[in-house]
């Protein structure tokens, strides 16, 4: 009975009486510590965990778009350094970009797209200009342009260089002319930095300068207002205007600043005739304090009506007019 007794014991090591069956040294692991407990962060299955996974999925996603948004060559190579890429979307604008000149690397098309006269025209637009064509179902194109509504056309346009402010100096000298710049302070409209552009291609500027915030950047909308003329005039992009200026004033150039309240009129300055940069301030606020401190002279256009200011693109054509009248004269 006793031996029957002492092999179940064997069998069944749970068992109170007897001897029981040893391990052997297998276990021995199973005794040693796991360490100090893992942040929340790395458990699985805990909430900041999944939070945590969230982020860097959302942070991946917008890498993702970013890296697609800056696909494509620049127009013109510079010190200045490359402006962000953009998208244009909707069918009447991608039409609108591709008439105006707009660079752009790319035309992405819908799969399965309703065609009508602007979609036909965007294709012969694209195909003229060797622009491939990118075929996207509707959930790429709507993770591209943040849900807006794209209506099947997103044009890619590359990022800008711009220029550095000197720069714009040396192609003066390449023409062996008296340097011809604007500098715009706090002007924020596109349409009004393409306009100036445009002035400045027509008569005979040597290149725009800009701050590098808080203002208007070189995007399809200032593309298309130019006419064209991006692609022959300069902008430079200025990390700070004022030190940009002074640089200008040390390499023998007047800063001549627009202002309602200007110390002379424009058609009495003699000063458009030589090297000169004219500062434009926006239309609301003018020159900023520090800018206007920087000029050597603040001069006004003469309005008899009863306007109060003109927006930034007609006050530079008018005073790149009138100094392409005086350098004709001399």
């Amino acid at each position: 009975m006793a031996g029957n007794s002492q092999r179940r014991n064997r069998r069944n090591p749970g068992s109170k009486k007897g001897a029981s069956v040893g391990t052997g040294g297998h276990s021995r692991k199973a005794l040693q510590g796991k360490g100090p407990t893992p942040p929340a962060e790395a458990r699985k299955g805990h909430p900041k965990q999944r939070a945590a996974n969230a982020a860097l999925k959302r942070e991946r996603d917008a890498k993702a778009r970013g890296g697609m948004r800056r696909a494509g060559g620049a127009p013109r190579g510079g010190r200045g350094g490359a402006g962000a890429a953009e998208l244009v979307v909707g069918r009447n604008s991608v039409v609108e970009a591709l008439r105006g000149g707009v660079p752009a690397t790319a035309l992405y098309v819908m799969q399965f797209i309703d065609t009508d006269d602007r979609v036909r025209e965007a294709f012969q637009a694209a195909n003229d200009r060797g622009l491939p064509l990118m075929e996207a179902p509707r959930p790429q194109l709507d993770q591209m342009t943040g849900g807006l509504n794209h209506q099947g056309l997103v044009l890619q346009v590359p990022p800008y260089e711009y220029a550095h402010p000197e720069d714009l100096l040396e192609t003066a000298a390449d023409a062996g002319e008296d340097p011809l710049i604007v500098a715009l302070d706090g002007v924020t409209d596109p349409r009004n930095l393409g306009a100036v552009v445009r002035s400045a291609a027509a008569f005979g500027g040597h290149g725009v300068v800009i701050p590098e915030r808080r203002a208007a950047g070189m995007t399809a909308g200032a593309w298309k207002t130019s006419a064209g003329a991006a692609a022959r005039v300069q902008v430079a992009r200025a990390t700070n205007l004022t030190r940009a200026l002074e640089g200008y004033q040390k390499a023998g150039l007047m800063v001549v600043g627009l202002a309602a309240d200007g110390e002379a009129e424009i058609g009495d300055l003699d000063a458009l005739s030589g090297p000169v940069v004219i500062v434009v301030g926006s239309e609301g606020k003018g020159l900023s304090r520090l800018v206007s401190e920087t000029c050597d002279l603040t001069v006004r256009i003469p309005m008899p009506g009863e306007t109060e200011s003109l927006n930034a693109g007609v006050a530079a054509g008018i005073v790149f007019y009138e100094a392409a009248r005086l350098r004709a004269a001399r």
